[in-house]
């Protein structure tokens, strides 16, 4: 599995589990907000990563041995 599509299971995964989170814990006063701030972070840096083509997911993925894709990402 090459990093372009571990990012993308790792993003999708994040921001399913933070609204999940979110819905979960939405009765409990010290949870719910903070849970969609994770979500707007995920968003955040995917869309930074999409004008700079630079990503610290990605940088991590390759430090601990996953291979680049072959095709710019």
């Amino acid at each position: 599995m090459t990093t372009e599509r571990m990012i993308r299971i790792i993003a999708g995964s994040f921001i399913l589990l933070s609204l999940y989170l979110s819905a979960r814990y939405s009765n409990v006063d010290f949870s719910q907000p903070g849970w969609l701030w994770f979500t707007a972070f995920v968003g955040a840096n995917l869309l930074q990563s999409g004008f700079t083509r630079w990503c610290l997911m990605e940088s991590l993925l390759v430090r601990i041995g996953i291979r680049r894709s072959d095709s710019c990402c």
